[in-house]
């Protein structure tokens, strides 16, 4: 990360997507082949497009009808590049979460296409499908309840082996096991140990710890420190850049806190009512937010320095987030903006580069989907 970090210019040049190069197969065999065929630094290895799921609201009980539909994800598109992390966030109920599960196979799609090394993995079954589950892998938030308490830690990070034992052959499993116990920063000896023997941090890095065991090459970490205490969330992100560094891991990191986000991102998107906002690299959207819900998000930040705390503005929203099963016509954040005027209620903004900023050598100039994207300063996260 820290080596596409240190190229600035590469990574504003960036675009949100790019051309999808989707590899021809004729059989299981070569769809397996090509997911398994390596991807070079700085090139797209999961490129989503259109992405859209709708849980559907029925009423009835002997004979449902559905009657409308929570619009959870509504047309959302990016890249993930080799070797990068690409963070993800948002308020409550923008549907981060359910773009995670969707990217692992865990809802199934409602329209849209996720392709993975020119496969669409949305369409894949069999042995294509299982071996994209073994190089897409997950963290999840609640290091609590994500890990089995019935289970010994030796299990628990060694039952991927189960499913895909070409990793590990039976005989070499502990070993593997406790490897991966030393690489999370855990006694190997603890192999033996139930989860309720260890504390938050820990339980997080036995997850960690099976996200890792099949040699991934990508990990989506749905909001992996938000259940930690803030000390322990420092160690927790200080080990996930060491481990992208060891094993050239691809991260989508989801979270709320805005300042861990840009710790750890290359690149950061913003979602609000299913749909992404903004996105650009860090500096991008941190030092030159051009949406207004990126900003009031960002004005939010606490700031340690008294002084900046004061001069800054505080930027306040009004009214409630509405609901994703009757979203607003034309922009979605137009019930909350003080931008809004009446073009923003009948036509739904693009997500693209401003028109004002496109040709122009300007960190504003990236993606944002508003009719009035301007560059307004804010108070930074630290």
């Amino acid at each position: 990360m820290a080596e596409l970090s240190k190229n600035d210019e590469q990574q504003e040049a960036t675009p949100n997507v790019s051309d999808v190069e989707v590899a021809e197969v004729h059989s299981e065999t070569e769809a397996v082949g090509a997911i398994e065929a390596p991807v070079d630094r700085g090139e797209p290895i999961l490129q989503v497009r259109n992405l859209v799921k709708h849980f559907p609201l029925t009423q009835g009980i002997l004979f449902r009808k559905q009657i409308g539909a929570v619009k959870a994800v509504d047309g959302v598109s990016f890249d993930l590049y080799q070797g990068e992390t690409l963070g993800i966030v948002g308020e409550s109920g923008c549907g981060k979460s359910t773009v995670a599960k969707l990217l692992m196979n865990l809802e199934q799609v409602t329209a849209g296409e996720i392709f993975y090394k020119g496969q669409d993995i949305t369409k894949l079954s069999g042995r294509a499908q299982k071996a994209v589950r073994r190089n897409i892998q997950m963290v999840f938030q609640d290091p609590y309840t994500s890990l089995n308490p019935r289970m010994t830690v030796g299990d628990i990070i060694g039952e991927p082996f189960d499913i895909h034992p070409e990793v590990a052959p039976k005989g070499d499993r502990r070993r593997k096991v406790q490897e991966l116990l030393d690489v999370v920063g855990l006694n190997p000896e603890y192999i033996n140990r139930y989860p309720h023997q260890f504390s938050g941090g820990q339980r997080q890095r036995i997850g960690i710890a099976r996200g890792l065991a099949l040699n991934p090459e990508i990990i989506i970490c749905d909001e992996p420190v938000s259940a930690l205490d803030v000390s322990v969330q420092a160690q927790v992100i200080n080990l996930m850049e060491r481990l992208q560094d060891e094993f050239n891991l691809s991260y989508i990191f989801i979270a709320h806190d805005l300042s861990i986000v840009r710790h750890i991102s290359d690149r950061v998107g913003v979602m609000y009512l299913g749909k992404i906002a903004e996105i650009g690299s860090d500096e991008q959207i941190y030092d030159h937010p051009t949406h207004p819900y990126t900003q009031a998000l960002l004005s939010a930040v606490p700031v340690p320095d008294p002084d900046a705390r004061e001069g800054r503005e505080r930027i306040i929203l009004t009214g409630d987030v509405p609901s994703p099963a009757n979203p607003p016509s034309g922009c979605r954040f137009r019930t909350r903006c003080w931008k809004a005027q009446d073009k923003c209620s009948t036509e739904v903004p693009l997500l693209a580069v401003p028109e004002r900023f496109r040709g122009v050598d300007t960190p504003a100039a990236h993606e944002s989907a508003c009719h009035f994207a301007e560059v307004k300063d804010v108070v930074h996260a630290a």
